[in-house]
């Protein structure tokens, strides 16, 4: 999956600007913006969220047919756009701003890259292309221990009969589950670990949505009880497999939290300007100002470090755990900070209900526990660097002089 990005510093001298995105980019981030203003306004997000399925299939197959945004960084000959995953950030980023409801975490962030990441094959070919196309979505059914694979904690086991498979075991608190289509599972079996897709109208498939904090990221506990499943990945390939989507999915995730953080940070400071105290904007009193400014540098700092993340994944030139784990523990603890600090300068209506603060907190709440908090993150990047790498082998920082 290692590409190289023709529009990023190819050389040291160039390696020190920042990402530079191209014309194709910044009409796809027009694209997306346009798509979100129409389907993903406040007024949608409240309706969606509160609606079963939380989301308008209608407008997640545009979506997919008609803007390829759900197969950006897919490959052309599997029947994506042939993009690079900087692509797919982009337009991550613009329905993060919008709190888009649908089911990006477990169909985009995680099942998608997973199945590019595997090989080709009947079933895998055949569910990559109607995710691409938003005809089906799907929930990554696969445990993780602070964003990272451990073969070990696999809770559900596979039973083979000749070329058939069986699914029992339970897995709880899986985003996207309660109206996905199909499942991608990890499943322990004779000879191993090993990926499986699961339709969850078969028989032996129990999901039980669960009350969760943030209605546009819904959950639920799934059981199989001697479910049939299809092999996806087998044991000698699906631990890498499942790294690797998980790994793609916390940079996703990172963007996407960029993408809300930026947006209150704009909200704030448009009501900054415009709210009144004592006769004055309350953006012209010192506390405001230094608050605003904080959050500036909070939200550029997460945009570098996500970019970054998703740019070393796609190059292939770092270490993918710890640039991912890198962006999660900045990202995560940005969106979270500004989502309380947009509350505090918007002061009372922040507080309330009929403003669109309390969303984008309680995203950033939840988004804050989706594949490891900012302070397991943190543990992972000082392992990695202070125990695993040593001094004639220091980590890989992808820095664009690497080939």
């Amino acid at each position: 999956m290692a590409e190289k990005l023709a529009d990023q510093p190819s050389s040291p001298a160039d390696s020190a600007n920042a990402f530079i995105f191209t014309d194709e980019q910044a009409q796809l981030r027009e694209a997306v913006s346009r798509f979100c203003a129409e389907h993903f306004d406040e007024a949608a997000v409240r309706r969606l969220m509160e609606s079963d399925p939380p989301f308008d299939r209608k407008a997640w197959a545009r979506l997919g047919g008609e803007l390829g945004v759900l197969g950006l960084s897919v490959p052309e000959a599997d029947g994506g756009v042939g993009g690079s995953l900087m692509d797919q950030a982009v337009a991550v980023e613009r329905l993060g701003a919008a709190l888009a409801c649908g089911p990006l975490f477990g169909t985009v962030y995680l099942a998608i890259p997973a199945l590019v990441a595997a090989s080709g094959g009947p079933v895998r070919d055949a569910l990559l292309a109607e995710l691409i196309e938003g005809t089906r979505t799907a929930a990554f059914v696969v445990g993780d221990r602070a964003g990272a694979f451990d073969p070990a904690a696999v809770t559900v086991t596979a039973s083979a009969a000749g070329e058939d498979w069986t699914l029992t075991g339970t897995v709880p608190r899986v985003v996207d589950a309660p109206s996905a289509d199909d499942l991608l599972v990890a499943a322990t079996g004779p000879d191993g670990v090993a990926l499986f897709a699961v339709d969850t109208n078969s028989a032996g498939v129990q999901r039980v949505s669960l009350a969760t904090l943030d209605l546009t990221r819904p959950q639920a506990d799934v059981e199989f009880t001697d479910a049939p499943a299809k092999l996806v990945a087998g044991p000698d390939d699906a631990v890498r497999v499942i790294d690797h989507a998980l790994q793609v999915g916390s940079a996703l995730l990172a963007v996407e939290q960029v993408g809300a953080a930026r947006h209150l940070l704009d909200l704030s400071v448009e009501y900054a300007k415009t709210r009144l105290q004592f006769g004055r904007p309350i953006g012209s009193f010192q506390a405001v100002k230094h608050k605003l400014a904080d959050l500036l540098v909070e939200v550029e700092h997460a945009q570098s470090a996500a970019y970054h993340a998703v740019w070393a994944l796609a190059d292939g030139a770092g270490d993918p755990a710890l640039e991912a784990s890198i962006a999660q523990a900045v990202c995560s603890a940005a969106f979270a900070r500004v989502a309380t600090d947009t509350i505090q300068v918007h002061g009372g209506i922040g507080f309330t209900w009929e403003h669109q603060a309390h969303l984008y907190y309680k995203r950033a709440t939840t988004d804050a526990a989706l594949l490891g908090s900012p302070e397991q993150h943190r543990n992972r990047v000082a392992e990695l660097v202070l125990d695993v790498a040593t001094a004639d082998r220091p980590p890989r920082v992808a820095d664009g002089k690497s080939a």
